[in-house]
């Protein structure tokens, strides 16, 4: 383990389109929707044997907060940190690369996904070790996922034509991102051969990326160097001052659609899934003979491919197909598997009638 390598894990989203089970105060990273563990205790297992936990750092939001800590007692309390307001990745990532640089001049930080799942994590290891050595000798690193098929709800990073899959092979450069596609596009991107899905996981020096939020971000760059060093008596009050302050904007846009000579590594397979909805973890999960993933006590008769989380209660499907179906003490989803991206909208509307019991 280099001791020049941490780790910040993003943990601030709301999962929508896990509602019922997502809530504000229980969202999905702290579900245990594939496993018996949750989405954060899954990851930080994962990069445990890279980064221990000593040299993790979390930022939530203040819903959470109290739950990451119990659901992760090996984590620093002072390591957990909630943002004192959502201003998107570029601020919460330039917040972290501030923390770091002032614990360690050395700092190499890798950001990660709160609630992804990795199902070869060796190979995910290796991926991840060969972007910390490429971001060390200065790189800005992204990491691209070999596409399995044409998929519209993820953006694209464009590597040179004639690029292969594999973690060792040094790091490629990225010739620019493309934003979410349409099918005849997404299509096109997997025919070609050298178009990736964006992880969402990137690697660099800390002092790299603030000298790049300083050249391409300038106002958070300037708000978050105001800040006082990490564990000084005023820095949690300046911080919640000052960092509403900041650009509300994603490091995508805010960084590395501009910022020349960005890299990265073109993964191959290592059982990569976002987990973006609940079509996602029907996906991952096994299924029956007829094509259902239920309970051990559901009863189906003429039911095919459909998707039931229904806790404690006994589920009996009849001569209904490719249904999802989630059921909590205060709240039933019922959805078409293939409006499963949709689910979120369903917040907007119980927002408007003033149901804040429900989000």
């Amino acid at each position: 383990m280099n001791p020049h390598y941490y780790g910040l894990i993003l943990a601030g989203g709301r999962g929508t389109r896990f509602w019922p089970r997502s809530r504000k105060r229980s969202a999905k990273q702290v579900l245990n929707v594939v496993g018996d563990r949750s989405m954060i205790q899954a990851t930080v297992e994962r990069l445990a044997p890279v980064i221990p936990p000593e040299r993790l750092w979390i930022l939530t939001n203040e819903h959470l907060r109290g739950t990451i800590l119990k659901q992760l007692p090996e984590i620093p309390r002072n390591q957990v940190l909630a943002e004192p307001e959502q201003r998107n990745t570029a601020p919460a990532i330039g917040l972290a690369a501030h923390i770091l640089r002032s614990v360690d001049r050395e700092a190499v930080m890798g950001v990660f996904p709160s609630d992804h799942a990795v199902s070869k994590p060796a190979a995910f290891r290796a991926v991840i070790r060969a972007a910390f050595k490429a971001a060390a000798a200065g790189n800005l690193m992204v990491v691209g996922i070999q596409p399995r098929w044409p998929e519209t709800g993820y953006g694209y990073i464009e590597f040179p034509p004639g690029t292969r899959a594999g973690a060792t092979g040094g790091p490629v450069a990225v010739h620019r991102f493309h934003e979410k596609p349409e099918l005849a596009k997404a299509t096109a991107y997997v025919e070609a051969g050298n178009f990736y899905w964006n992880s969402g996981m990137f690697f660099w020096r800390a002092d790299v990326l603030l000298d790049e939020m300083r050249r391409h971000l300038p106002k958070t760059a300037s708000v978050l160097a105001a800040l006082p060093p990490f564990g000084a008596r005023g820095f949690p009050a300046k911080l919640k001052e000052v960092f509403p302050l900041c650009d509300n904007i994603s490091i995508d846009y805010a960084v590395l659609e501009k910022a020349a000579g960005v890299r990265g590594i073109p993964a191959g397979d290592f059982g990569w899934n976002d987990v973006g909805s609940w079509n996602a973890v029907y996906e991952l999960l096994p299924r029956d003979g007829s094509g259902n993933v239920v309970g051990p006590d559901a009863v189906c008769l003429e039911s095919h491919n459909n998707f039931v989380d229904a806790r404690e209660k006994v589920v009996a499907l009849l001569g209904v197909n490719d249904l999802i179906v989630v059921d909590t003490p205060d709240a039933l989803l019922v959805a078409s598997r293939d409006k499963a991206q949709q689910v979120g909208e369903i917040l907007k509307l119980l927002e408007k009638r003033n149901r804040h019991d429900l989000l």
